[in-house]
């Protein structure tokens, strides 16, 4: 059975390099690009600073992340919705519920991103 068009990716998932992802923030969620170049910008000053890659390194899979949720509409929006409510609602259950959806999206973001890696 073939995934619909509503469900395939976007864009293939890119290799996490800063200019890769850059590429595909700026093809699926160009909004995000201030975002993108702010967190960048940081991630250098830090890893100047302390001689060390391990804050872009971070930056990297934080975008990676961010673009194979991105590249998917319909867990993106998921996503956008959990967030909202997760903000908006004053009932802790209603809360607590987005906070582990948002949680089983991520983990499942990540544990793509790794493999991807691998």
């Amino acid at each position: 059975m073939t995934a619909s068009a509503s469900e395939r990716p976007l864009i293939p998932q890119p290799p996490a390099s800063i200019t890769l992802l850059r590429d595909a923030v700026a093809q699926i969620a160009p909004a995000a690009l201030p975002a993108f170049a702010r967190e960048l910008s940081r991630a250098a000053d830090q890893a100047r600073q302390g001689s060390d890659l391990l804050p872009l390194r971070r930056f990297t899979t934080q975008w990676a992340v961010y673009v194979h949720i991105q590249r998917h509409p319909k867990v993106a929006a998921r996503f956008r919705e959990l967030e909202d409510l997760a903000e908006a609602t004053d009932n802790a259950d209603e809360a607590r519920s987005a906070a582990a959806e948002l949680g089983r999206i991520l983990d499942a973001a990540h544990a793509a991103v790794a493999q991807e890696a691998s």
